[in-house]
């Protein structure tokens, strides 16, 4: 199978671009603008196959989408190139409203299109979402694929409109996709603003690890390869028209997700001076906005697709952090040539 990715330089869509080439055997058309956190790097194994192609684009450009389609007629389309840090919508939401919505918008337009003038019959479109567009959880209960939009963020809100675009070109046009809206991801070769590998570069380097507010904030987490894995699945047998929720039901506030990692740093490092880690840890004042706790009932993917994690929380965090540790001159690039590590996500009103 054809299989067209759009964000295939990301974090997760270079997993998901991995996993199809590597372990599944599928042809991918990787279509990625090449933005601040695009990393061709991550696509290692797969970028060197025939059954790779790269298209360098911007899903905002509905001439050139068009053209990509017409040359490359895949059998499906996996939908992922998202701007996703919060603290960066809050700075910058336009850049959030282009990518999310006017780029969505562009995938089903060019996806209708397809679909009408040569698509194959099973052809379908996979859209890929977060768990954020619920907006925040009390201390019970999870998300699941009836729950209520809610949105708190401009990140969460575009993502939210971008699911209901979706929807509505299924109903309306009949383009035959699919909605997953996944937990928080977490693994090798992430953007070192995400919070995971912000926090392993700067105990690394005995710098301090910010938390914000009261770091009681709840998450749950999934490796990155997990989630490639569920991607390629519901791909692969994904009944059209349904959603379903990515998760592994291990929830941590940031508080011990942080621990978590400097446990795992003391052991790894039992000679640097920064130890222990954790004595690293700063309490910085909250982000605007910040949802209390995530969670999501996972049990549709397990039953119907026979999906379920592979890695545990301790696994996957010590793969996340000796990955780090062994692939230092990776990111201190990046540090140095695009994102410094400074927080971003603090603006108070609108800019003058």
């Amino acid at each position: 199978m054809k299989i067209l990715v759009t964000g295939g330089c990301g974090f997760i869509g270079s997993a998901l671009v991995r996993q199809l080439v590597l372990h599944e055997g599928h042809q991918v058309v990787n279509v990625d603008a090449l933005t601040y956190a695009a990393n061709p790097q991550a696509l290692e194994g797969a970028a060197e196959s025939e059954a790779y192609v790269f298209e360098q684009a911007n899903i905002c450009d509905l001439g050139v989408l068009k053209e990509i389609f017409a040359r490359h007629r895949p059998d499906a389309v996996a939908h992922l190139a998202a701007e996703s840090h919060v603290d960066r919508s809050i700075d910058a939401p336009a850049a959030f409203i282009q990518t999310n919505l006017v780029g969505t918008y562009n995938v089903l337009e060019v996806t209708r299109d397809w679909q009408a003038n040569g698509a194959p019959a099973d052809f379908r479109l996979l859209h890929m979402s977060t768990d954020e567009v619920f907006g925040s959880l009390g201390r019970e209960g999870r998300f699941d694929e009836h729950s209520r939009y809610d949105p708190s963020s401009a990140y969460s809100a575009t993502k939210a409109g971008g699911d209901h675009l979706v929807t509505a070109w299924r109903r309306t046009f009949g383009v035959p996709s699919i909605i997953v809206n996944m937990c928080n991801a977490f693994g090798p070769w992430q953007f070192p603003e995400k919070l995971i590998p912000l926090m392993i570069m700067n105990a690394i380097d005995g710098k301090e690890l910010p938390i914000y507010g009261s770091g009681r904030n709840v998450r749950e987490w999934i490796y990155v390869e997990d989630t490639a894995r569920a991607l390629a699945a519901v791909l692969a047998s994904g009944t059209v028209g349904d959603s379903y929720m990515i998760g592994t039901g291990v929830e941590r506030d940031n508080v011990e997700t942080v621990r978590a990692i400097c446990a795992v740093l003391d052991r790894l490092l039992p000679d640097t001076p920064h130890q222990p880690h954790d004595g690293l840890i700063r309490f910085v004042d909250d982000r605007p906005g910040h949802d209390g706790r995530y969670a999501v009932d996972h049990g549709k993917i397990e039953r119907e697709l026979k999906w379920s994690p592979v890695e545990t929380a301790a696994t996957a965090m010590e793969k996340t952090v000796q990955w780090y540790l062994d692939h230092q001159p990776w990111w201190r690039a990046v540090k140095t040539e695009r994102y410094d590590g400074r927080r971003l996500g603090m603006t108070e009103g609108p800019p003058q």
